[in-house]
């Protein structure tokens, strides 16, 4: 029996131009880009795969025309959309389905039977008899346990609703993480999207605050394609003239154009504090007693302060946190340290005695010569508690308590903008490992003064302690003390008038 001839599947691009040609479209350049690097990839058996293209550059285009031309090289593929919500990833399984009922090449493949052809999930005329279907849509909070596929399409499943807290993000790769459980092996796993946050699944570097040691997506092959090349021109002008990005600038603002048209991970909500804008430095406070005065790195410094932001309970959901600055005599401040103050439950102490012997620890390290609680609610038994432990452990830092009276938003706003838009704050490396860092970059301030995201419990404590400077008005200290901060002196000068 003669053998039936066997027709060689056609390339990608070639797939592309005959969909085109029948829509009366040309392929534009950045298309061919996604397309090329899509079916080499594909070819060479990479198999970890992340494009990630500007707002409006069509890639959801191109990778739904890519899922049909794979449907067309093997009609027994199974290929899972996974989205943000279920809605999203119908849209790109309805888009599959439409090229294959139009495509010439595809046409052919349209089951007989109207349940094989549903509006979240389809079924190809295939060779074999499979549980999974050839595409299926599921958003990134669905059960896909039990499922198989051989595919992975993850097509935008990072947006604001899965990224913009701390729990969401971490939620999100989670769920990410029970792909290869459902992948068969060798299967593809191919990221679509832009960068919503800083914190982005899609960052070619690990954030060491949230204590990722590589990136989320490590030896994923990348492709990014910017909305403008590195001469600053637009990489789809057919679609985007260079004004038309400006515009979007403008329109969107610094944060959201950055990363949704750049591809920079970068908070898009736009916090008001950016900690890019802060410096670090290593070295320890070292204080000479003979000569009383504090040295960090060789530095002398002027003044310090401290401001402790107690809490208390399990159920609340703030921090106790206690911030130490110092200042030198130009002008610069050193954030040196922000500890999240920790109890032990089984410690037979009270809860409010163990945090104020863990102050007083604090202050006599840092030779610190005053310490500012904020008294507000149950703070205000703490001042004199915290002196009855200095006076215990002969630690010789003055205490005062302080009720806060104005919105937390707007003491954070006047602690932290000046300086940091003039360069002057310092951050020891040590505070870049705690969550002070994404507290910044975690808040925007709402209308009620608080934020609206995220916590703000070290920001408000950091704030307090940068309020408190400059320190260096004369006192008394006694024998021993950290009389080491520069104040101001009486001079008697002689004169030879008379009054």
């Amino acid at each position: 029996m003669k053998k039936e001839q066997q027709i060689p599947s056609v390339k990608f691009k070639t797939f592309i131009y005959l969909w085109n040609q029948m829509q009366d479209r040309t392929i534009p350049d950045i298309h061919l880009e996604m397309a090329g690097w899509l079916e080499e990839c594909w070819n060479e058996g990479e198999r970890r795969m992340l494009l990630m293209a500007f707002r409006g550059a069509g890639k959801s285009t191109i990778i739904g025309l890519f899922a049909a031309w794979l449907i067309y090289k093997n009609v027994n593929i199974r290929i899972m959309v996974l989205a943000a919500d279920q809605m999203l990833a119908g849209k790109m399984v309805r888009n599959v389905k439409r090229i294959i009922e139009s495509h010439p090449l595809t046409m052919g493949l349209k089951p007989d039977n109207a349940d094989q052809w549903a509006s979240d999930r389809f079924t190809v005329k295939r060779n074999l008899e499979l549980r999974d279907p050839t595409m299926l849509a599921k958003g990134i909070i669905s059960n896909i346990t039990g499922s198989r596929a051989d595919v992975f399409i993850c097509d935008d499943v990072e947006v604001p609703n899965t990224c913009d807290s701390p729990g969401k993000r971490e939620d999100l790769r989670e769920r990410l993480g029970e792909i290869p459980y459902v992948l068969v092996s060798e299967g593809l796993q191919l990221y679509v999207g832009t960068p919503h946050h800083y914190y982005s699944i899609y960052a070619d570097a690990p954030r060491d605050e949230i204590g990722e040691k590589e990136p989320f997506l490590k030896d994923f092959e990348r492709l990014s394609v910017p909305a403008l090349d590195e001469n600053n021109d637009s990489t789809w002008p057919e679609e985007l003239s260079n004004e038309d990005i400006e515009q979007k600038r403008i329109d969107e603002g610094p944060n959201k154009f950055d990363a949704q048209m750049m591809l920079r991970p970068v908070n898009i909500m736009q916090g008001r504090l950016d900690p890019d804008l802060l410096k670090s430095y290593r070295g320890e406070a070292e204080y000479d007693r003979i000569y009383k005065k504090l040295f960090i790195g060789g530095s002398e410094m002027a003044g310090a302060s401290c401001w402790w932001d107690p809490s208390f309970g399990k159920t609340t959901s703030d921090d106790s946190v206690c911030a130490v600055v110092y200042s030198d005599p130009g002008g610069y401040f050193f954030l040196h340290d922000v500890v999240y103050i920790k109890v032990d439950e089984h410690d037979e102490l009270a809860e409010a005695a163990q945090q104020v012997a863990i102050v007083a620890k604090i202050t006599n390290k840092y030779y610190l010569p005053s310490i500012t609680i904020e008294a507000n609610g149950l703070g205000k038994f703490l001042p004199n508690m915290l002196r009855n432990e200095m006076n215990k452990e002969k630690i010789p830092t003055r205490v005062r308590g302080l009720t806060s009276t104005r919105p937390k938003a707007l003491r954070i706003i006047e602690g932290f903008d000046a300086l940091m838009a003039s360069g002057r704050l310092y951050v020891h490396e040590k505070v870049r490992e705690t969550n002070f860092i994404m507290e910044m970059r975690e808040w925007r301030p709402s209308k009620n003064g608080h934020s609206s995201k995220g916590k703000d419990d070290a920001l408000d404590a950091v704030a307090g302690a940068l309020s408190q400077h400059p320190d260096r008005y004369a006192r008394g200290f006694p024998e021993g003390s950290f009389s080491w901060q520069r104040a101001s002196s009486t001079h008697t000068a002689k004169g030879d008038w008379e009054l």
